[in-house]
């Protein structure tokens, strides 16, 4: 059975949310390539809560991470389920990714998937250098001197560095936090783990960061075993993009990656921006 966000109610006794690709704050594009949306995903999330049928929420996870914010959102909003939120990481369950499926009550990974990389990072192209090039200049006006902080017309300030440090490490507080939270760690166990390094699957069972290694129907087992369930019937989330979200999509895929460092995310009205 398939949910559309557009959809009314449908049957099935365990909810199964893909989260698939980056995660944003809207689904907007990333360098062409899959999102998926903190709104989708936190309504999908909700709506399940809503709907008698369904015992079970399933998470199958195929993430990189993405948005801080975003990330956040998805896993407050599993954190706040009434019924229990089993996690599945499939081939990547990283950052952002990870963070979410920390907050699930029982995590299921595939042994050679991509777990943990519980760090945080933002950067982008500065172009002063190719603009001296081309005698382009950058006539700064600011109210307020770290107004244009990030911006890739002019290099960071020592102070500036300084000041977007402080921010990645606060964020990444938060992440470590949190995850110890989750997973009733230690802070300082999670300290020693949040490099920002992946884990194999198998390496994430063994420090802790993951429940069990198996696929969908190991989880389908657990679910069946724990949770009192004879069979599984899924109730499917997904977003489907109507004609116009399509063909915006299309052509913001042109714009979108002009000025965007390999690891950031460009918000709108906002030079710099935070992922996890």
């Amino acid at each position: 059975v398939v949910f559309s966000l557009f959809d009314g109610p449908q049957l099935g006794n365990v909810a199964l949310i893909p989260i698939e690709g980056a995660i944003t704050g809207n689904g907007d594009q990333e360098f062409g390539a899959l999102t998926v949306s903190s709104k989708d995903l936190v309504g999908f999330i909700e709506d399940a809560q809503d709907n008698l049928q369904v015992k079970v929420l399933l998470l199958e996870i195929n993430s990189p991470g993405g948005s801080a914010v975003a990330s956040d959102e998805i896993a407050s909003a599993v954190k706040k389920s009434k019924k229990p939120v089993v996690a599945l990481i499939r081939e990547a369950g990283a950052s952002g990714g990870y963070w979410i499926a920390s907050a699930a009550d029982y995590i299921i990974a595939n042994r050679m998937s991509i777990t943990g990389s519980i760090g945080v990072l933002s950067s982008y192209l500065e172009f002063s250098g190719l603009m001296e090039d081309y005698n382009v200049s950058y006539e700064r006006l600011v109210a307020g001197e770290n107004k244009d902080m990030g911006t890739p017309f002019k290099k960071l300030t020592d102070k500036e560095r300084i000041i977007l440090q402080k921010k990645l490490d606060k964020i990444h507080q938060f992440f470590i936090e949190e995850v110890a939270a989750n997973r009733n760690l230690e802070v300082s166990e999670v300290e020693d783990l949040a490099t920002g390094e992946f884990f194999l699957g198998v390496e994430a069972l063994d420090l802790g960061l993951v429940d069990a290694l198996g696929d969908k129907d190991a989880a389908e087992e657990f679910i069946k075993q724990k949770y009192g369930l004879e069979r599984v019937d899924y109730l499917v989330y997904e977003h489907k993009p109507g004609f116009l979200e399509l063909l915006s999509s299309i052509f913001s895929d042109f714009s979108f990656k002009i000025g965007e460092g390999m690891g950031s995310i460009f918000l709108r009205r906002q030079p710099l921006g935070v992922r996890l």
